[in-house]
């Protein structure tokens, strides 16, 4: 059987997880004998375009085996939206380097363009193998239980979470507010919720699954800032209000046409001082939530490796058109297995938080937190209480 020569690219914005995903990758290819040339795109769908290719056949091996704790992308991504202009572009350069199998690893729009890369493949006669390769902090892909690296964000907002109530209960003379990514969905932000489990501070969280009444929110605010315990506010960086209109626009839109949040945690502090005369300030972890290293889950990273290694496997055993899922099992302990979910479901598809675990509005039900915990190995920070 000839050799395929292999091509990978990340799109999006990066995870603490995303390469070990593409460690993945390269030890299942150099550990078959079906593999030639072991590319990877600089700058993802860019480095395509443009023919920027990095060979890492030859890479040393201990060099790969730091893929897991290294942060952010070591190849490179980029936001760009693919047009129907770009894919003839696209092929040629598969063509060029005589690409026998294609990973994306990505979110929403990289399934898409997965997808579409698929398609035209199948439509030129190309003996393409294309696999999606499932990954964004957002967890917002459907047809799997979970995304990597929203394990690992998700703890990342517990533990922060956790720590600035602390902060708040112990000196509670005003109300901080902590801004989280999640444009659309609030899967991230709804893991901070788990600081009221920790301490005895008020803790209110807003996702962007509901719209904003700032005004109850401000009530609601004042209400709980003068129990006197200390209030934290955790909201999503995408918070819409009534209007539908982001609470915060910086006005710029990204590469995939998406509005670009603009600071709707400072937004609401300044409201709470103006509105309320309640002394607040504003917290922003913004990158450092989604690439820290230190706060890796340990599921999540054998997840993304795991992902990046199927993706390999099933491509050269003749499969296409398929983004690697995950499958898990709660019932007793956590389990998890892997599938593959057709790229024609899962592409521009999104998957919201839950409606029915948002309660009141700003509380995060139990449910969520059976759901997450396990992704985030089960911890839960442990503090001392004295007052």
């Amino acid at each position: 059987m000839a050799k395929r020569n292999i091509l990978v690219a990340h799109g999006g914005g990066p995870t603490a997880v995303i390469n070990s995903s593409l460690q993945g990758v390269i030890e299942a290819a150099r550990a078959s004998d079906g593999v030639g040339k072991i590319y990877a795109a600089r700058f993802g769908a860019e480095g395509i375009l443009k023919k920027n290719l990095i060979d890492l056949t030859d890479v040393p091996a201990e060099t790969v085996s730091l893929l897991s704790v290294t942060p952010a992308t070591a190849i490179g991504s980029c936001r760009r939206k693919i047009g129907d202009q770009d894919y003839p572009a696209l092929m040629e350069c598969f063509k060029e380097y005589d690409i026998g199998c294609f990973f994306y690893n990505g979110g929403n729009d990289s399934m898409d363009t997965c997808y579409k890369v698929s398609e035209m493949a199948k439509r030129e006669g190309m003996d393409l193998a294309v696999i999606g390769i499932p990954k964004t902090m957002d967890n917002d892909l459907v047809i799997t239980d979970h995304c990597p690296g929203f394990g690992s964000a998700a703890k990342y907002a517990a533990f922060n979470a956790a720590e600035l109530a602390l902060d708040a209960s112990g000196l509670p003379i005003h109300v901080v507010v902590l801004e989280l990514m999640g444009r659309d969905a609030g899967w991230v932000t709804a893991a901070s919720a788990l600081a009221a489990r920790t301490s005895h501070c008020e803790v209110l969280t807003y996702l962007p699954e509901t719209r904003i009444d700032m005004q109850k929110m401000l009530a609601d605010i004042e209400k709980a800032y003068a129990k006197g315990r200390g209030l934290l506010v955790t909201v999503s960086e995408g918070l819409c209000g009534l209007d539908g209109e982001p609470i915060a626009d910086s006005g710029i839109v990204d590469g995939f046409g998406h509005k670009v949040p603009g600071g709707v945690g400072t937004t609401i502090s300044n409201r709470i001082m103006t509105d309320l005369n309640i002394k607040s300030r504003a917290e922003k972890p913004g990158l450092l939530g989604r690439t820290s290293i230190p706060y890796a889950a340990r599921i999540d990273r054998e997840e993304a490796y795991a992902v990046g290694r199927r993706a390999v496997e099933v491509a050269l055993k003749g499969e296409t058109g398929y983004m690697v899922s995950i499958e898990a099992d709660r019932s007793n302990g956590y389990k998890w297995s892997l599938g593959l979910a057709p790229l024609s479901k899962v592409a521009n598809a999104v998957k919201n938080f839950p409606l029915e675990w948002i309660v009141d509005g700003n509380k995060i039900a139990d449910e969520f937190f059976d759901y997450a915990l396990p992704l985030m190995d089960g911890e839960v920070p442990k503090f001392a209480h004295l007052r």
